[in-house]
C-alpha cells in the first residue's frame, strides 16, 4: 500500500497537481516536534470539549490527536502524507519493519472499515457518526477509553521522536 501511495503522489505531482498520497522528503525532526505539539494540543481539547458539554466534538479531537502523532512519525522518517489511508499504511509498514514500536490498537483506531474488518468502534467510524450524525453526547466510558488511547499514542510518539 505504501508503494501505491508513493506512486499516486508521484503521478499527481508530474501532472502539476497537488498530491493526495505519500511523498518521500528529507527527515524533518522539527516538523515532527510541531506535529507532536499539535497532537498534545488536540489531546487537551478532548477534555475541554467534554467539560463544556460538547463531547461529540471530543471525538474529532481524538482523531486529530492520533493523526498528528502519525504525522510526527512520518516527518521524522522523511515522509509527507496528504491521505489518511496512506498515513495509516505508512505506520503499519514502519511498525512491521520494526522501525517504530506503536501498539497495533493505536494504528487500528484510524483504519477505515475496509482496512480493518471490525464491526464497530474505530475512531474513524465514531468520528463519522458524531461529525455527520445528530448525537451530541459521547458515553463517558467510551470517551475515557479513547482518552487513554490518545495518551498512549502521544507517549509512544514521544518515544519514537526523541530516540
Amino acid at each position: 500500500m505504501v508503494k501505491w501511495c508513493l506512486n499516486k503522489a508521484k503521478k499527481e505531482l508530474e501532472k502539476g497537481e497537488s498530491h493526495r498520497g505519500l511523498v518521500k522528503i528529507e527527515p524533518d525532526i522539527e516538523e515532527a516536534k510541531r506535529h507532536l505539539e499539535k497532537a498534545e494540543h488536540n489531546f487537551k481539547a478532548i477534555s475541554a470539549f467534554e467539560k463544556i458539554g460538547f463531547s461529540d466534538w471530543s471525538i474529532s479531537a481524538v482523531f486529530y490527536t492520533i493523526y498528528h502523532c502519525f504525522s510526527a512519525i512520518a516527518s521524522k522518517f522523511g515522509y509527507e502524507s496528504r491521505n489518511q489511508i496512506c498515513t495509516v499504511a505508512l505506520m503499519q509498514s514502519l511498525n512491521e519493519e520494526k522501525k517504530i514500536d506503536i501498539d497495533d490498537d493505536i494504528i487500528q483506531a484510524l483504519q477505515t472499515m475496509e482496512q480493518y474488518k471490525k464491526k464497530e468502534g474505530t475512531v474513524i467510524e465514531l468520528r463519522e457518526n458524531f461529525q455527520y450524525g445528530t448525537d451530541m453526547s459521547v458515553e463517558g466510558k467510551t470517551l475515557s477509553e479513547l482518552r487513554q488511547l490518545c495518551q498512549r499514542a502521544v507517549e509512544e510518539t514521544k518515544r519514537v521522536i526523541y530516540t
